[in-house]
């Protein structure tokens, strides 16, 4: 679980993140392509406006020019032309008989001669008015007194030019502020959004197999999210209620199996007292001895599961059971057993401590080849328990599976050359009720090595050790009780 949540953190800012840059990135097209619409039309629509201004003034003068072309029509051209705008009005020679201002008498601002009644227009700078500004110019033939005059009507586009440039510029400067307000909008909601979704996550990373009845929070939102919860809510009412059966049934069947081999190990030794041993008594002896010591670690499994292990804590001497179990193993193996003991005193359970010590040598005695070290040590507040051996070892993808129950390595598969596999689960349970922190690693001798540390109590000098050396070889078979 140590990856989950930066792992989950990572997915979380994935989320926010790609929401954020699409939100952004759909608003910055969206803006684009509006911005360019709106420009060509504002465009479009001032160009129009300016043509439609053209062509009005052009009909008023084209309407006096009928009326004469003295005094009265240069008067107009002068007072009713709108700023921006140059009219002429060109006689049939090329002569300029009215202009709407001085510089609109200096030259023909066009050379377009259009039949009466027909008008041209064109786009083009005026070099001669100054500037290199577009001027939209219109022309239209009109007949008098027997003639073709034009009227030429000029106007300006630098207005509508100036009104698109600043409406760009604006959208330009809208633009990046646009997106930054809607990526960080973006980011603060969908992270609100997925805050239950955090919470629900931290909630079931903490929840382990001996705590199902914990629950996960339900957020009022009345939409996915809240269904999320009590979806998982629901899940977690199904598997607490799952494991409750499967240990119900467990303690049940450890508690019914005891009576039976309660009287087949009575009646077994009632046989061998009156002389009427049946055939194989020795082995049937030894698996009611087998099976009573797997129906007692199923049912302390099973107490643990519910209630947790009840431990009657006080002054324990972890050397002098260290010194037994390493004894026990040197008198009941061929193993050659090492040990190298310190003075140790901590506060447990004498009884659960020193289960978990058998397991563990048993553990080493069943996967040694022939070597099996036990050291104890007391150094800066703690007692280190140490025990290797010199067998195949355990990968480091089992170092963590071999503490599950009736897991065996494939070495150790066979229920005829292994134990229950229960052994280094209760290891687990006891170390858990204690402190004790338990590594497992790789042994000195070639095979594994399982440590043990918990706070020590007596501490002595090292001057003061109390190493003891190995005992001549025996020849009793070896112990049966491993959990590899």
């Amino acid at each position: 679980m140590a990856s989950g949540p930066s792992t989950l953190r990572r997915l979380r800012a994935g989320v926010r993140s790609r929401s954020a840059a699409f939100a952004t990135l759909v608003v910055a097209v969206v803006m684009v392509i509006g911005s360019v619409v709106l420009v060509l039309l504002l465009q479009a629509g001032v160009r129009s406006d300016v043509r439609a201004a053209a062509q009005a003034r052009l009909g008023e003068v084209a309407g006096r020019l009928h009326e004469g072309t003295g005094r009265p029509l240069q008067r107009d051209l002068e007072l009713r032309t709108h700023e921006g705008q140059l009219v002429q009005v060109i006689a049939p020679d090329g002569t300029i008989t009215a202009a709407s201002s001085a510089r609109a008498r200096l030259t023909q601002l066009t050379s377009m001669r259009p039949a009466p009644g027909t008008t041209r227009s064109i786009r083009a700078q005026l070099p001669v008015l100054g500037g290199d500004h577009s001027y939209l110019l219109v022309a239209r033939g009109v007949r008098h007194a027997g003639q073709t005059w034009t009227v030429v009507v000029a106007s300006s586009l630098e207005t509508a030019t100036d009104s698109v440039e600043k409406l760009l510029g604006y959208l330009l400067a809208a633009l990046p502020i646009t997106m930054l307000l809607v990526a960080a909008g973006t980011w603060v909601v969908v992270g609100r959004a997925l805050g239950p979704v955090e919470q629900i996550r931290r909630q079931v990373a903490t929840i382990e197999s001996t705590d199902l009845g914990r629950r996960v929070p339900v957020p009022v939102t009345y939409d996915e999210v809240q269904r999320l919860a009590d979806t998982m809510n629901q899940m977690l009412v199904r598997l607490e209620q799952g494991q409750q059966r499967q240990r119900r049934f467990v303690s049940d069947a450890s508690h019914e199996l005891r009576s039976p081999l309660a009287t087949l190990s009575a009646s077994l030794e009632l046989s061998a007292v009156h002389g009427q041993e049946p055939a194989g008594l020795p082995i049937m002896q030894a698996e009611v001895v087998r099976m009573q010591r797997l129906v007692d670690d199923l049912l302390l499994l099973a107490r643990a599961d519910d209630n947790g292990l009840r431990l009657a804590f006080g002054d324990v001497d972890l050397d002098d059971l260290v010194w037994l179990e390493v004894e026990r193993l040197r008198t009941s193996s061929q193993l050659r057993v090492e040990g190298s003991i310190t003075p140790a005193r901590v506060q447990g359970d004498r009884v659960r401590l020193d289960q978990m010590l058998r397991n563990l040598v048993e553990n080493a005695a069943h996967a040694a080849r022939s070597t099996v070290r036990v050291s104890l040590g007391a150094r800066g507040g703690e007692a280190v328990l140490t025990v290797d051996d010199d067998g195949p070892g355990i990968p480091p993808e089992d170092r963590a599976r071999v503490f599950e129950r009736f897991v065996r390595l494939d070495r150790g598969r066979s229920r005829d050359h292994g134990g229950s596999g229960l052994g280094l689960a209760i290891v687990r349970e006891v170390a858990r009720g204690h402190g004790i922190t338990t590594v497992v690693g790789d042994s000195p001798l070639g095979g594994a090595r399982f440590e043990l540390r918990m706070a020590c109590e007596l501490e002595v000098p090292e001057e003061e050790d109390a190493t003891r050396g190995q005992l001549p070889d025996p020849t009793i078979a070896p112990p049966s009780g491993s959990s590899r």
